[in-house]
């Protein structure tokens, strides 16, 4: 226990600036990924096994919306294989962090199980629709093929901006401090907002309506943040 409670008072006092993050993963996922973090550094797992870990909730996920038909009782379970795969997907950084374990081809693989995920849940969405929803309408089976254009194309564009911007950034220059107004205004595109929409998948056209609704935000936002990320990238460093 006291392994524990210490690794959680280090991880609390090490954690990611919050700019740029909204506020369900700066108070509900991070947290929550805290306590994994110093559970799996209890248990003395290796950051790679929480990512696997992370993906195999995830993926379970994924396979009961595809295969499963629609009800409450699935839609809470597929929550909270999703919810606890983001919370892992949180934890392993956090750990990785703790233990000093990070490394480039633990962050690869960070990111390409990530990309996994948003594709695979896209395209279990896309399955449960033509299979469980009797779509009479055949457009409303585009809805997840765009939605997953939508959140891999913000997921990529980020990450590799980034990543650019890492290398033209001035050494020792100060990050900027969070705003609350920006953490809020991010939360219809936070994963773990999405994530949330599964909880009404036994409903299927309050789920269809939401997850309507969300692609529409995220294709906003995906037209704000391209525009944004190019800018900040063609300004010459000085």
């Amino acid at each position: 226990m006291g392994r524990f409670r210490g690794a959680v008072e280090r991880l609390a006092a090490a954690q990611k600036p919050a700019r740029g993050v909204s506020l369900y993963s700066r108070y509900v996922n991070r947290p929550a990924g805290r306590l994994l973090a110093a559970a799996a550094y209890t248990a003395r797992m290796t950051p790679n096994q929480v990512t696997a870990v992370s993906a195999a909730f995830t993926f379970a996920g994924v396979v009961m919306t595809a295969v499963l038909p629609p009800s409450h009782a699935l839609a809470a379970g597929v929550y909270a294989a999703l919810a606890v795969g983001f919370a892992l997907d949180s934890a392993d950084g956090q750990l990785a962090r703790l233990t000093g374990g990070g490394s480039p081809a633990g962050e690869w693989l960070d990111h390409v199980v990530d990309c996994a995920k948003a594709l695979a849940l896209h395209m279990a969405v896309l399955v449960a629709f033509y299979r469980h929803f009797d779509v009479s309408d055949p457009l409303v089976l585009l809805v997840p093929v765009a939605f997953q254009f939508a959140a891999v194309l913000i997921f990529f564009g980020g990450i590799l901006t980034e990543q650019l911007k890492r290398r033209t950034a001035a050494a020792g220059a100060p990050a900027a401090p969070p705003s609350t107004v920006r953490s809020l205004v991010l939360l219809p595109v936070d994963y773990g907002v999405f994530c949330l929409v599964f909880l009404f998948l036994g409903d299927r056209e309050l789920f269809t309506a939401l997850y309507c609704a969300l692609l529409a935000v995220h294709l906003l936002f995906l037209a704000a943040f391209l525009v944004k990320w190019y800018r900040e990238l063609a300004v010459p460093a000085r």
